[in-house]
């Protein structure tokens, strides 16, 4: 039915377990339950959503520190007591525990990416501001988009292309909407800009003309059900060729009148990683007219949990028990079964080494193991480090990618909810981390895009990225006085790239985080270890937002220590108390820690601008001196 283990714990003080949105960083211990099993689902309380992290480390009263891996790819859920203690609960697998003894916060993260694989070093301009947004009409509103960019001087580095770009979203293709993408990403290349595309893992068995789904077939990449040659087939993106849209229709039966039938790779067998790497080699150098290559620097793989529009298969699935187990995690759609918004359970997949496995078995595993031969793929094909994004990840991901937080909402709690999430994938092991700025979903506001874009120039992954049919929210859309407060923001995070890119150089050698819980620095003051509303880069920078509607000014907390405010470059005389700080609709509070130098550069337009700009070093000194 399901295997049990219950622990008691040795204090109150808790994080960690994803991917869930979580209320605070420290757990609510009063019978919370938290389900893990990847799923199509944008953030929400209590939801499981795209990964699967079955991670935690544990603060004892003494402060002393230590974290627990449960190394289980089954779905599970994780109830909480206020004894203290924990229940864990898996319907499959067997009860692989690693514990990593600390004793700091900080060495426990350290010692965990030791035993999972140190996070990814993105590439330099990586670090750079970034552009998206699901809806673009054509390649001349991006065109528009970077000018209008360039013309007020507000710096960023990455533009995106979402399934728009795409011929009916459909990987690997160019929509006649978007020609002349690739002399546009060729032009904005030579200003010293890059370019990233999004990829679906599921592939589209309707079209009569398309190599990637032929050569699939052909080199035996997809997922197919058990002890048959008969491929699983969902619904996921595209549409069927050659019909006209009721765009009147609901979104369900557009799915079941529209969409096309479409396979799942199966990204543990090696003849997958050669499929998917030639694909996308075809993209970058198309071999059939050379002026249709998008010469992208990064890949983004999104849906891949792997979502589907239908739940298991078109025709259904062919085992109940494996679908709907006597036992049921508290996961979302569970009435319906594991495989709503998914593939059947039964599935197969074969292993590199020629085991077949049941999906059942290896779900919350899916976006992992399409995670290392994108980011290999990426490297063959550029000769560069680029970066790659996923949505859905597993412990040791972050060896190859970066994660955005999803498609949450525009609302004002998910401000303050996008720093708890940062500071969860720091103590996963993904460093490059972070929230789509204004919201994906629904309409921003002038006031909370203004405060996001403030926090979100504090996100190691720093992406404006918005849903199709909603208002623009990037730096240009609304007036003179927001262009100048993205700006401002955004030359302060250019100016500390140079100390932003040395913590994720000290995240990928020795595993330290890059964003920082103000615990981790401070362990020995209590009044951190349920601080979620500030975090630090680093050990150094202390970063105090505005996260809540209509607020002018700010209570921060600062421990024991000398700080200086990083715009006066004064002592502000405060330590081991709280502090109310103006913070005017234009400025967001930084503080930099007494006793470390900090590395800066001129700011400019991009990063290839900025990086041949002065640098300099600010030394704060401490107590003494």
């Amino acid at each position: 039915m399901f295997i049990q283990i219950s622990t008691r714990l040795p204090s109150q003080f808790v994080y960690g377990f994803g991917e869930t949105e979580h209320k605070q960083f420290r757990h609510e211990m009063n019978w919370k339950t938290w389900p893990m099993f990847a799923r199509d689902q944008p953030p929400g309380y209590r939801f499981n959503t795209y990964g699967v992290q079955p991670f935690y480390m544990g603060l004892e009263e003494d402060g002393n520190a230590h974290g627990v891996l449960l190394l289980n790819s089954n779905g599970m859920e994780v109830k909480f007591q206020p004894t203290p203690a924990l229940t864990y609960r898996t319907i499959g697998g067997i009860l692989d525990f690693y514990m990593v003894l600390g004793p700091t916060p900080e060495q426990v993260v350290q010692e965990y990416t030791a035993l999972i694989g140190r996070p990814v070093l993105p590439a330099y301009w990586g670090l750079g501001f970034q552009l998206c947004r699901y809806g673009y009409k054509n390649d001349a509103e991006i065109s528009e988009l970077y000018d209008n960019m360039k013309a007020a001087n507000i710096s960023y580095d990455v533009q995106y292309a979402d399934i728009d770009y795409m011929e009916r979203q459909l990987d690997f293709t160019l929509s006649p909407n978007f020609t002349n993408l690739p002399a546009l990403v060729n032009r904005i290349k030579k200003d010293g800009m890059r370019f990233v595309i999004i990829l679906d893992p599921a592939i589209s068995g309707n079209e009569t003309n398309y190599s990637a789904f032929t050569r699939g077939l052909h080199d035996d990449v997809f997922i197919k059900w058990p002890n048959s040659n008969d491929t699983v087939w969902g619904k996921v993106w595209p549409y069927r060729p050659d019909i006209i849209i009721n765009s009147s229709l609901s979104w369900d039966d557009k799915v079941k009148f529209y969409s096309a039938w479409t396979a799942f790779p199966d990204f543990f067998r090696k003849s997958t990683a050669q499929w998917w790497k030639k694909e996308i080699e075809e993209v970058y150098n198309n071999p059939t007219n050379q002026s249709q290559s998008i010469k992208f620097d990064g890949l983004w793989i999104d849906m891949n949990e792997p979502a589907s529009f239908v739940n298991g298969a078109v025709n259904g699935c062919r085992n109940p028990e494996l679908n709907n187990p006597v036992y049921m995690p508290d996961i979302l759609g569970k009435h319906v079964g594991l495989n709503e918004k998914t593939i059947c359970m039964e599935s197969e997949q074969i292993l590199p080494d020629g085991s077949p496995v049941r999906h059942y078995d290896v779900h919350n595993l899916y976006g992992w193991s399409q995670t290392k031969p994108t980011y290999e793929a990426l490297h063959s094909i550029t000769g560069e480090r680029g970066i790659v994004i996923s949505r859905s990840t597993y412990p040791s991901s972050g060896k190859w990618a970066g994660h955005w937080l999803g498609d949450n909402v525009s609302k004002w709690d998910q401000l303050y909810k996008s720093i708890i999430g940062m500071m969860e994938f720091s103590l996963f092991g993904i460093s490059y981390t972070g929230a789509d700025i204004c919201g994906f979903n629904d309409n921003t506001t002038y006031e909370m895009c203004a405060r996001w874009m403030q926090l979100g120039a504090f996100y190691p992954y720093s992406r404006n990225h918005n849903g199709i049919g909603f208002i623009r929210q990037d730096p240009v859309a609304f007036d003179k006085k927001f262009e100048d407060i993205s700006r401002n923001v955004l030359n302060t995070r250019y100016t500390l790239l140079p100390y932003l890119y040395t913590l994720m150089y000290e995240a990928h050698a020795h595993g330290s985080t890059v964003v920082r819980p103000l615990l981790h620095e401070f362990t020995d003051d209590k009044a951190t270890w349920s601080i979620h509303e500030q975090f630090l880069w680093g050990p150094a920078l202390l970063i105090s937002p505005a996260l809540h509607e209509n607020v002018t000014e700010v209570e921060a907390y600062f421990p024991d220590a000398r700080w200086y405010d990083y715009y006066k470059d004064e002592d502000i005389n405060t330590r081991q108390q709280q502090k109310r700080l103006p913070t005017p609709l234009d400025h967001i509070n930084l503080h930099f820690r007494g006793g470390y130098i900090i590395p800066w550069q001129l700011p400019g337009l991009n990063t290839y601008i900025s990086r041949k700009n002065s640098m300099g070093l600010t030394v704060a000194l401490d107590d003494n001196g």
